[in-house]
């Protein structure tokens, strides 16, 4: 028995609620300084609901060689990687009109 899509009711193969989702969202990547002069890079705009942080987090981190989390609906990568981030996030399925580099 296939499994039915709570938002859409069609079944999950049949269910473009994940991409309907990342070309609404509005993805904000931007450098911070933390303490003691350190750069950390902040993505937020990314659902938790329809996209799994956790996994997003665990590839940049993996991708990019550095440290980083998920906490609040933000992703938090130590070191600037702005723009590897906006390649990253392309290369996964968003729109490149909704990612916003400060």
């Amino acid at each position: 028995m296939a499994v039915i899509c709570k938002k859409c009711g069609l079944p999950d193969d049949l269910c473009a609620c994940v991409e309907l989702a990342k070309e609404e969202a509005r993805i904000v990547v931007r450098l911070e300084k933390r303490r003691f002069s350190k750069t950390t890079t902040m993505i937020e705009g990314i659902d938790p609901k329809s996209s799994d942080l956790q996994t997003i987090v665990k590839n940049l981190k993996s991708r990019f060689a550095c440290g980083g989390t998920a906490k609040d609906g933000f992703i938090m990568l130590q070191g600037d990687h702005r723009d590897d981030v906006k390649e990253y996030l392309i290369k996964i399925g968003f729109n490149e009109s909704v990612i916003e580099v400060q």
